[in-house]
């Protein structure tokens, strides 16, 4: 079963992972906190594993092959990468100009659900261009 988990920046600069809305069929909830976004999914991946000793010793049921998909929302991203890659950086893969980006970083604006698109799309094509540089 694939579940989706969301990576959100708090207004502390912390970041959560919690579940998305497509978990009526789990009969627990999770969630996950940390100064990164590494941080928090290591304590979500914890909380769940507290959860399973729980239900071995509750002798119920764990959902077999628990998969997340974990995703950012597109403020929560830009604002963790932006320390590894300048909005200018950003403004020439994704097109969407440096100072939209940082309102959508500082959470002044959000993005339009197109431009929520275009950002990942253009991320996904640059992506894949670095995985294929080889060094000689």
């Amino acid at each position: 079963m694939k579940v989706d988990a969301f990576i959100e920046k708090g207004l502390d600069g912390t970041y959560d992972v919690r579940f998305g809305d497509d978990t009526k069929s789990l009969t627990f909830s999770l969630l996950g906190q940390g100064n990164t976004v590494q941080e928090a999914i290591e304590d979500f991946n914890n909380s769940m594993e507290e959860i399973k000793e729980m239900y071995v010793e509750t002798r119920k049921i764990f959902p077999e092959n628990l998969e997340f998909n974990f995703k950012y929302d597109t403020a929560s991203f830009l604002a963790y990468y932006s320390k590894v890659l300048s909005l200018a950086g950003l403004q020439r893969i994704t097109g969407v100009n440096q100072g939209q980006l940082s309102h959508y970083v500082t959470g002044h604006r959000k993005p339009s659900p197109k431009t929520v698109e275009k950002i990942e799309k253009s991320l996904h094509a640059f992506a894949k261009e670095i995985s294929q540089v080889h060094f000689v």
